[in-house]
C-alpha cells in the first residue's frame, strides 16, 4: 500500500485510488481466507483507508465496523465476503438504488445483479438521482450514527431525489470532504466546530496543506462557506446558527450561503430546502419544455416536414432513419418559436432562463447559446466588440475564425507570436512579455486608444493554459479599458476543477473582481506607482509585475466555450460567456451579431443538449473532470513506464511542452519524481504557462509514423479516433466520457503496434533497420523551422511610417475577389525562388492554413518570406486550406501592388 499512498498524496489520483484500494483489500482478504495470506497486511490496508472513507457515505460506519470486527475475531471467510460486497457495491454504485446494500445482514439473491447497463430503448428512468450532503457540526463522533439516522427519517416517497448524510467535525475535515468526495453537492454548516481535524493522517495533510488555509481568528461557518465555495462554487451551502440569524443574513459574507436557519428548529424545512436547491440545478428549462412539447398532439403547417416524423415513419424508403434515431427526435422538432417554444435569436422564455442558469453555472453575467460551433461564437464576439479601424492584438496561431472575424469587421490585427516548439512542429502560447511589448509599442506610437481587444487561445489545442489573471492585470495596468476575448473552446470543462478554474477567463475575472473591491488593492497600486516613478522606461515596465489602478480599471472579459468539445452537448453546441461591466454599451451590437450569424432555424436538440450539459456539470462536473484527469495520468504513466511501448512512443511532460523560463515554480511533470499535489498547485499559481493534464502529446515519430499516418492507422485498424496531429505526434485527449477500459484498449493497441515494429525490424534485416532509422530521423531531427508572421505589405499598413505591424487585412482579402489583379506562382518553381531573391515581393491574396498544424501561415496582405516558403515545401500534410497545388500560391500581382502604392502616395501628398 505504500506506493498507493504516495499516489494518493498527489491528490489527482485519489478517486480512482479509492476503488483500487478496495480491490486490494478484497485481494488481501481472499488470500487470508484461502490460507495463503496474512491478517496483518489486511489490517494495515484498512487502517490506511479508514480516514478517507469517513468522507463518504458508503460503506459507512456500520459496515466498516463490522468488517474490522470480523478481522479482529479471525473470521477470514466473513471478512472476504463483506470486503468483496463493499468493493462490488462501490464499483457498480448499487448502494445508490438498493437499500439492502447498507444492511450488514442483507444478501443479494442468486438471480439478482446490480443494474449497471444503460436503459434499454423505450425504458423510462425510474431511478431517483442520488447525492450526498455534508453536515458539519461540533457533535461528538459517537453521536454521528444517531444524527445520520434522524436525517434519513426525513425522507419521503414523493422526494424527487435521495441523499445520504456525510458527517464532519472540523473546518479541515469539511474542506477535505468536498475535495475528496464528488458526490457531495450540498453542505449544511452548524456554528461551533473546531478548525483542526481529529485525525493527523498524512493523506489529510497532503490534501489540506497545499491549499494554504490557516487557522486564524475567524472560525465562523461563513468563513468555511466561502472557502468551500472557492473550491467548488457549484455547492449549495446552508447555515444553522443559534446566534442572531437576522444579523448574519445581512452580512455581505453570507452571499456564499443559500439559506440560513435558526439552529435546528425546522429540520423538515432544511430537508426540503436541500432538495429544492438540487432541483434548482436539475431544472433544464428548454429541455423540460421540449419534452412536454413532444408529448402534445401538434398539427404542423410550417416549413419542416420532418417534424412529428410522419414523413419518415410512413415511408418505405427512409423509415430506417426513424428506427435509428427514435421517435422522440422527430416529435421534438419544430420550426415554430411559439406555442410553448422560444426563439434563440430573441429569447424571452425558457431559452432565456436556460441561458441565465448557464451564466450562474459558469460564473458569467450573461451567456449566449450558439448552435453553429465556437467558430461562430468567436466571429460574433469579434463583430460585436470591434469596428473598422480598431486594433486587436491577436495570437497569430489562433483558430481561423478569429482571423476571418477580423476580415468581416474590418479591424486591424496586430499579430503576436507564441513560443515555438520546433522539434514537434507546433507552437505554444504567447509570452506575456510579447503582449506587453505590443501594448507599449502602440502607446509609444500614440495609437493605444485604437487598441480595443486582446484575443488569445486558452487553453491551446496542445494544453497550454495562460496565467489568465496576471495577463489581464498587467495589460490593464497599461490600458485600463482593454477588452479580453479568451477562446476556451477546448477547456470549457475547466470551470469545474478547483485547480484549473483560476486559469480560465471567468475564474480569473472573478478573482480580479474580488481584488478590485478590496481596499488593499489601492495601497498596492500606490506603492508600485511610487516605486516606478512618473515615467518608467519600457524595460522597467517589461521587467515588473504591473499592478493596475483599481480606480480606472474597466473589467471586460469574454470567453467562448465549445461545450460539445468537453461536455455532454451535441456537436456544434457552443456558449459565449460575458463578464463585462460595460456590457450595456455593446449589448445592442451583440444582438446584431446574433442576428448576423445565428441560424433562423436552430436545431432544437442542440439547444436542449446545451441546457442538459449545464445541468450535468453543476451536479456532477467536479467528479467527472477529476475522472478525466485521472484517466489522462493513467495513460501517461502506462505509456511512459511500459518497457516495450516506451521504446517507440512517449507522452511529453510539461518540461518538454513548456520552456523552463515559463515554469517559474520549477515544475517538471505530473508524474515526475517528487511531484505532489503541492507542487502541482504551486505550478498552477506561479507559472506563466501550465499544462492541462487532460492533453497528452503522444510522440509517434520515434515509431516511424508521421502524425497523419498514425492517426489513420488508429482510426482504420483499431477504431480509435483522435483530432489533432503534428508532423511527429498526435494529441490524445481524455474527457468526461472516458473510462479505464478505454485506457486498457489504448495500451493493448500500442503494444500490438510496437510488437509489429519489433517483428518488422527483426525480420527485415539491416536494410529495414536503416530505413526505419532514416524515417525516424526525417521526422524527429530534420524538422522544418516554424515560420513567424513576416509583415503586411505597406499598401495594407494604413498610417505611413508607423512602427507597429497591424494591417488592413480586410482590404487585402477583398482584393482577391478581383481575379484580374491576382496571379498564381508555383510553390516549387524557379519563379518563386527568383522572386524571393530579387523581387518583386510576393503578397498573399488569401489565407493558407495547413492541417496540421492548423494555424494560418499566410494571411491576406502578408509578404511571403523564405522561411514561410521553406516551411510550405517541407509540409507533408494532405490538407492545406487556401492552397491549390496544381496552380500554386495565390498572390496579388506586382503591378496591382505598385498601382495601389502610387495611389496611396498621391493621397498622402
Amino acid at each position: 500500500m505504500a506506493g498507493k499512498t504516495a499516489r494518493i498524496d498527489q491528490f489527482l489520483l485519489i478517486h480512482s485510488a479509492r476503488a483500487d484500494n478496495w480491490r486490494e483489500i478484497t485481494r488481501l482478504a481472499d488470500a487470508w481466507a484461502g490460507g495463503h495470506g496474512e491478517r496483518a497486511p489486511l489490517e494495515a490496508a484498512l487502517a490506511d483507508l479508514a480516514v478517507v472513507e469517513e468522507f463518504h457515505a458508503y460503506p459507512g460506519g456500520r459496515l466498516l465496523a463490522t468488517l474490522a470486527e470480523r478481522i479482529a475475531t479471525n473470521d477470514a471467510g466473513g471478512t472476504a465476503k463483506l470486503a468483496r460486497r463493499i468493493s462490488n457495491g462501490l464499483l457498480t454504485h448499487a448502494y445508490r438504488d438498493r437499500a439492502g446494500e447498507w444492511d450488514v445482514h442483507d444478501e443479494m439473491a442468486a438471480g439478482e445483479v446490480a443494474d449497471v447497463l444503460p436503459p434499454a430503448t423505450g425504458e423510462t428512468g425510474l431511478r431517483r438521482p442520488y447525492f450526498e450532503v455534508l453536515f458539519v457540526n461540533s457533535q461528538p463522533a459517537a453521536r454521528w450514527p444517531a444524527f445520520a439516522a434522524e436525517i434519513r427519517r426525513l425522507r419521503r416517497p414523493e422526494d424527487a431525489f435521495i441523499y445520504e448524510p456525510v458527517l464532519a467535525g472540523s473546518f479541515e475535515d469539511a474542506l477535505c470532504a468536498v475535495a475528496l468526495n464528488p458526490d457531495i453537492i450540498s453542505v449544511v454548516l452548524a456554528e461551533g466546530f473546531p478548525y483542526r481535524s481529529r485525525h493527523d493522517a498524512p493523506v489529510l495533510r497532503s490534501v489540506l496543506d497545499p491549499l494554504g488555509e490557516t487557522e486564524g481568528p475567524d472560525l465562523s461557518a461563513l468563513r468555511l462557506s466561502r472557502t468551500l465555495k472557492r473550491v467548488r462554487p457549484e455547492l449549495d451551502v446552508y447555515l444553522l446558527s443559534d446566534r442572531q440569524v437576522e444579523t448574519i443574513a445581512g452580512d455581505p459574507a453570507a452571499d456564499s450561503v443559500r439559506r440560513i436557519f435558526y439552529a435546528v428548529e425546522e429540520p423538515l424545512e432544511l430537508h426540503l430546502a436541500i432538495l429544492e436547491g438540487v432541483q434548482d440545478r436539475f431544472e433544464t428549462p428548454f429541455f423540460d419544455n421540449l419534452k412536454k412539447y413532444a408529448r402534445r398532439p401538434i398539427g404542423t403547417f410550417h416549413a419542416l416536414p420532418i417534424a412529428r416524423g410522419k414523413s419518415v415513419f410512413k415511408s418505405d424508403w427512409i423509415r430506417d432513419l426513424g428506427e435509428f434515431y427514435g421517435l422522440n427526435l422527430f416529435l421534438a422538432e419544430s420550426s415554430a418559436t411559439t406555442g410553448g417554444l422560444d426563439s434563440l435569436l430573441e429569447p424571452t422564455g425558457n431559452i432565456k432562463r436556460a441561458q441565465e442558469m448557464a451564466a450562474r453555472a459558469f460564473g458569467a453575467d450573461h451567456v449566449f447559446f450558439v448552435t453553429n460551433g465556437t467558430s461562430t461564437s468567436n466571429k460574433m464576439a469579434v463583430q460585436a466588440l470591434l469596428a473598422p479601424g480598431d486594433i486587436a492584438v491577436v495570437d497569430r496561431n489562433c483558430h481561423k475564425s478569429h482571423h476571418y472575424g477580423m476580415v468581416l469587421t474590418g479591424a486591424q490585427p496586430y499579430y503576436v507570436e507564441a513560443f515555438p516548439m520546433t522539434e514537434y512542429s507546433m507552437y505554444g502560447a504567447v509570452p506575456l512579455a510579447t503582449i506587453k511589448r505590443a501594448l507599449l509599442a502602440l502607446k509609444a506610437e500614440g495609437r493605444l486608444d485604437r487598441l480595443k481587444l486582446l484575443d488569445l487561445t486558452n487553453c491551446t489545442f496542445d494544453g497550454h493554459m495562460y496565467n489568465v489573471r496576471r495577463v489581464m492585470e498587467e495589460c490593464l495596468a497599461i490600458k485600463p479599458d482593454l477588452i479580453f476575448l479568451w477562446d476556451e473552446a477546448w477547456s470549457g470543462f475547466a470551470r469545474f476543477s478547483p485547480f484549473l478554474r483560476p486559469r480560465t477567463a471567468m475564474g480569473a475575472a472573478a478573482d480580479l473582481e474580488d481584488w478590485l473591491r478590496d481596499p488593499s488593492s489601492v495601497d498596492a497600486y500606490e506603492k508600485q506607482r511610487a516605486e516606478l516613478g512618473d515615467n518608467p522606461s519600457d524595460e522597467t515596465l517589461l521587467a515588473t509585475h504591473l499592478i493596475p489602478d483599481p480606480s480606472r480599471v474597466r473589467l471586460r472579459v469574454y470567453q467562448t466555450n465549445s461545450t460539445h468539445k468537453s461536455m455532454s452537448a451535441i456537436r456544434q453546441g457552443s456558449m459565449l460567456l460575458v463578464k463585462d461591466v460595460d456590457f450595456h454599451t455593446v449589448e445592442a451590437q451583440f444582438h446584431e451579431a446574433v442576428f448576423t450569424h445565428a441560424s433562423t432555424s436552430p436545431n432544437q436538440q442542440l439547444i436542449a443538449s446545451l441546457d442538459v450539459a449545464r445541468r450535468q456539470m453543476e451536479l456532477e462536473g467536479y467528479g467527472l473532470v477529476m475522472n478525466a484527469i485521472e484517466i489522462a495520468l493513467k495513460i501517461r504513466r502506462a505509456v511512459n513506464s511500459h518497457p516495450l511501448i516506451s521504446k517507440y512512443f512517449r507522452v511529453l511532460g510539461a518540461d518538454e511542452m513548456i520552456p523552463a523560463a515559463y515554469r517559474q515554480s520549477g515544475f517538471q511533470d505530473y508524474l515526475a519524481a517528487g511531484s505532489t499535489w503541492g507542487t502541482v498547485l504551486k505550478a498552477m499559481r506561479e507559472d506563466e504557462f501550465y499544462l492541462d493534464p487532460t492533453r497528452m502529446t503522444l510522440v509517434c515519430g520515434t515509431a516511424g509514423f508521421d502524425g497523419t499516418q498514425f492517426k489513420g492507422l488508429l482510426a482504420n485498424d483499431y477504431d480509435i479516433q483522435l483530432n489533432k496531429t503534428s508532423r511527429n505526434s498526435v494529441l490524445l485527449q481524455s474527457n468526461i466520457n472516458n473510462t479505464r477500459s478505454d485506457v486498457a484498449h489504448l495500451i493493448r493497441v500500442l503494444v500490438e503496434i510496437c510488437r509489429g515494429i519489433e517483428k518488422r525490424l527483426a525480420d527485415g534485416g539491416e536494410g529495414e533497420r536503416a530505413a526505419f532509422a532514416g524515417r525516424v530521423k526525417s521526422l524527429m531531427t530534420d524538422v522544418p523551422d516554424l515560420p513567424n508572421f513576416s509583415h503586411f505589405h505597406e499598401i495594407y499598413r494604413g498610417d505611413a511610417g508607423k512602427a507597429t505591424p497591424e494591417g488592413d487585412m480586410r482590404a487585402a482579402f477583398f482584393n482577391a475577389y478581383d481575379a484580374s489583379i491576382c496571379e498564381y506562382v508555383p510553390l516549387n518553381g524557379a519563379e518563386c525562388d527568383k522572386r524571393l531573391r530579387e523581387g518583386p515581393e510576393m503578397v498573399s491574396a488569401n489565407f493558407v492554413i495547413p492541417y496540421p498544424p492548423g494555424f494560418p501561415i499566410m494571411v491576406p496582405g502578408q509578404v511571403l518570406t523564405q522561411e514561410t516558403i521553406d516551411f510550405m515545401r517541407k509540409l507533408d500534410v494532405k490538407e492545406i486550406h487556401g492552397y491549390e497545388k496544381a496552380r500554386g500560391l495565390k498572390l496579388v500581382k506586382p503591378e496591382a501592388v505598385l498601382a495601389k502604392a502610387k495611389r496611396r502616395a498621391r493621397a498622402e501628398r
